[in-house]
């Protein structure tokens, strides 16, 4: 079984003990679509796929497990160490970038290394593209800003045009 499959049926044990309904499928969601957004940002800056999509996979299970998001991120880090030494999927340098980059995560305001940057802003398309509804926060909108002219989220020329129609 691969690194990546392997961590994701250890997490998603973990988050079928939530009980509530609503609280673990938010969960779901949250770290499977940081994980997407993970592996396509790594793709684009020539990062490794896996470590991103693994980083984001543990990156806020702290928060979900505990109930709480203070300090989520650097216990985070601890909760995702322990859980890469206990699975035995990754060497002492990998667990050390992955686990960089969940206690980093928050400081979206702050610039870290390349891994630490991708899941911040895996972490704000997530947020702010899952729900457009939503004001997009403070402290993600220069990130936000970025990331939309990095991968070139503009409307194409035609967009709202049916082709079929012309």
């Amino acid at each position: 079984m691969g690194r990546l499959k392997e961590l994701r049926k250890y997490v998603n044990k973990e988050l079928n003990k939530i009980e509530d309904v609503d609280t673990r499928t938010s969960a779901i969601a949250h770290l499977y679509g940081v994980s997407l957004a993970a592996t396509m940002i790594a793709k684009r800056r020539e990062l490794d796929e896996e470590l991103a999509a693994m980083a984001a996979m543990l990156h806020d299970l702290y928060a979900y497990k505990s109930g709480s998001y203070d300090d989520h991120a650097h216990k985070g880090a601890e909760l995702a160490r322990q859980i890469l030494n206990e699975l035995g999927l990754t060497n002492e340098e990998e667990t050390d970038i992955i686990c960089s980059a969940i206690y980093h995560h928050d400081d979206k305001l702050t610039v870290d290394s390349p891994m630490d940057e991708l899941l911040k802003d895996a972490d704000v398309i997530h947020h702010t593209m899952n729900d457009s509804s939503k004001p997009i926060k403070e402290k993600e909108q220069k990130r936000y800003d970025q990331i939309i002219e990095e991968f070139n989220f503009r409307p194409l020329p035609f967009a709202g045009l049916n082709p079929f129609n012309s």
